[in-house]
């Protein structure tokens, strides 16, 4: 007897994706059958890439993982993980900083579509402390061999594209 395909999405703004993001990515990709990376535009926050420029990074960033599927979306996370056919909605925590703001999330996604669960991964130690918005803001002082601290080699040249060094000009 075969089991049914087992499909979470994994949604965010991934304004850059960091090494934090594919952490979850490649660990979540280990527990279902399938995965679907979800970029969506964070309405609060001006982005850096275009969503179709993420996409092309996170495609870069993934290329080995042989079981994943990005994609675009516009409005609710929720309605596109049930759109996607997906039951569960993967979310990435840093331990200390998001966790109030995923359970208030978890809870009204809860009632907006009760068939999809909400699974909260917590980033790798060493990574927990990375966002999109530190990278943003560090970018200009930090030199590439530091960025790649946070981000994989192919997103610092794409972040160097749009934030040069202090003092380099684009």
């Amino acid at each position: 007897m075969t089991h049914p395909i087992i499909k979470a999405v994994y949604p965010g703004s991934f304004d850059p994706i960091t090494l934090g993001h594919l952490d979850i990515i490649k660990r979540a990709s280990r527990l279902f059958d399938h995965l679907i990376v979800g970029i969506g535009d964070n309405a609060d926050k001006t982005a850096l890439f275009t969503s179709e420029e993420r996409k092309k990074l996170i495609l870069k960033s993934t290329k080995n993982i042989s079981n994943l599927e990005i994609q675009i979306f516009h409005g609710l996370a929720v309605d596109f993980v049930r759109d996607c056919g997906a039951k569960i909605m993967i979310r990435g925590v840093r331990p200390i900083t998001d966790i109030p703001a995923e359970l208030t999330m978890m809870m009204a996604n809860r009632r907006l579509s009760p068939d999809v669960e909400t699974l909260m991964m917590i980033a790798d130690g060493e990574l927990a402390h990375v966002s999109s918005s530190l990278i943003k803001q560090i970018a200009h002082l930090a030199r590439n061999e530091e960025l790649e601290r946070f981000l994989p080699p192919c997103v610092v040249k794409a972040v160097r594209a749009k934030i040069p060094l202090r003092g380099e000009k684009k």
